[in-house]
This record gives structure tokens, sequence and C-alpha cells, in this order.
């Protein structure tokens, strides 16, 4: 049983596994969009998430502390400056990971960790109230589209020999 087991090793050793979610979540907020594996981006994504909040106290501690994980000083300065701004009212979840399909090499699950921008959220926001603000569709007349009619071979039932 795997009670209070949490986190996955991911074949490497800590050393090893902790320089990959460092890598990792500097080339995110890099690039601010990472192709990798379904667990990878299972594993970095709470990871992100606290480093963004980290960037939201703007403290010089919290700088520090991020300086610490982040292998990059532009990335830090990024993180703060533009990145912790952007989710200013946000209260969480802060990345998306999008399932890609297995890889044509090894078959692993391939998905995309990337931040939520203000245009999926304006887009997930109008969603949203266009469902609220929709009349009864009960109500409304409701067009049938006639039943298609193929031409050629008849079914062999009813054919009379």
């Amino acid at each position: 049983m795997r009670h209070r087991v949490h986190g996955r090793k991911l074949g490497r050793t800590s050393p090893h596994r902790r320089a990959l979610l460092r890598n990792l979540c500097t080339s995110l907020f890099e690039y601010e969009r990472v192709t990798t594996t379904v667990q990878k981006a299972k594993e970095v994504r709470p990871i992100a998430e606290s480093m963004i909040t980290l960037g939201k106290k703007e403290t010089l501690h919290a700088r520090r502390r991020a300086a610490g994980f982040l292998l990059k000083a532009a990335v830090v300065k990024k993180l703060f400056d533009d990145i912790a701004a952007r989710f200013a009212d946000r209260p969480g979840g802060y990345t998306r990971i999008l399932k890609l399909g297995p890889r044509s090499g090894d078959g692993a699950e391939l998905a995309i960790i990337e931040l939520v921008t203000e245009e999926s959220q304006a887009e997930e926001k109008s969603k949203q109230s266009s469902t609220k603000t929709k009349s009864n569709p009960s109500k409304e007349k409701i067009k049938k589209k006639p039943p298609k009619v193929t031409k050629g071979k008849e079914h062999s039932s009813s054919k009379k020999t």
C-alpha cells in the first residue's frame, strides 16, 4: 500500500530528480510552454505554482528563495516582474497540462505544460457567460434535417429473385 507516499521517482536518484525539476521549472518560466511527459509535467506543476506564489509576495526573502531554485537570474526577474504581475488577482491554477498522446519512439505519454494566458481566461469566461445567457432551448424551434437517401445498391432482403 502507498499510504502517505507522494511524488514520483521518475527513474532517477534524488539529486538527478531535483535537477530535472529545476531545469523544467526554469524552462517553463523562460518559454511559458514546455513539452514533456505527463508524469514530469504533473511533478513540476506544484513546484511552478509555488514559485509563482513566491513571485506574488515580492519580498527579498521570496526573491532569494526563487533564485536558489531557478537556474537563471533572468528567469527570476521575469517571474517577479512579468509572470507574478499577470497572475496578481488569480488565487491559484496558474498552469495547464494538455495531453498530446504517445511519443513515437518509446510510447511515453507526452503533454504540454503551459502558463495560463489571459486570452484563454477570457475565452473560458465568455463560454461560461454564453451558456448562462442562452434562452431555454425547449422553447426554440429546432429544424430537423430530412433523412439522407442513398443511391446505389439495394439491400438483399428487398430484392425479389
